[in-house]
């Protein structure tokens, strides 16, 4: 579903079904061993989709355990992002020779809950929000500013391992050619020896569901 989305030196796995008894690895099983049904459920398909991931770009299984933030630690040569909510759950993987990071976010196409806007978004995204909710009004944009946002921070991450707040970054959502862009508001990371300040994605709606996508490229990738 997500691939429409991604460049074509990256590769997808994702499902709307759900494997509770999907093989894990010792080390992964230790993790969620003591988890509810729900965490199991969306940790053993993230691990499925992961995996399948991984044989797509020729490389072996392997278990694929959460860093100290949560993200995914993928095996040397591989870089990727993870995501999950209610029917769905999806990876993407790219060779870290062509891509310097990736950051995924699926959410439902749903409001979000009350104050959570506020708690998100900055006074310019708010405004954005009001005028995309009035003009295309089949679109949660304020759940679409959430998967944006979510995106930019799992793309953030592995270049500089430190926190990046919803008010470190300024979303900007074109409604109409599917593409987002996030100003960072603190001091960017160096990727291919340049100082990245914005980070750029794209979205899709489909099926109730919204995803957002952000891939920083290599610097050995032909765009």
């Amino acid at each position: 579903m997500i691939e429409p989305i991604l460049p074509p030196y990256v590769v997808a796995a994702d499902t709307c079904e759900e494997f509770l008894d999907g093989a894990l690895f010792p080390e992964e099983e230790a993790i969620i061993s003591r988890s509810v049904e729900k965490r199991r459920r969306e940790f053993t398909t993230a691990r499925v989709c992961a995996r399948d991931a991984l044989r797509m770009l020729g490389r072996p299984a392997a278990a694929i355990l959460p860093g100290v933030r949560g993200e995914p630690l993928w095996p040397d040569g591989v870089t990727g992002s993870i995501t999950h909510c209610a029917g769905y759950r999806g990876a993407v993987l790219g060779t870290r020779s062509e891509v310097a990071a990736i950051g995924i976010d699926a959410e439902q196409n749903e409001p979000l809950p009350n104050g959570v806007l506020a708690a998100i978004g900055l006074p310019q995204e708010r405004r954005l929000i009001r005028d995309l909710l009035r003009e295309h009004p089949s679109i949660r944009w304020d759940r679409m500013l959430f998967c944006a946002k979510e995106s930019v921070y799992k793309s953030w991450f592995p270049l500089v391992n430190r926190w990046l707040g919803f008010e470190d970054a300024l979303v900007d959502i074109d409604p109409l050619r599917g593409v987002f862009s996030a100003q960072l508001l603190v001091t960017g990371p160096r990727v291919n020896g340049q100082r990245l300040d914005v980070f750029t994605g794209r979205w899709l709606v489909k099926d109730g569901l919204i995803l957002t996508a952000i891939v920083i490229p290599a610097a050995t990738v032909k765009r």
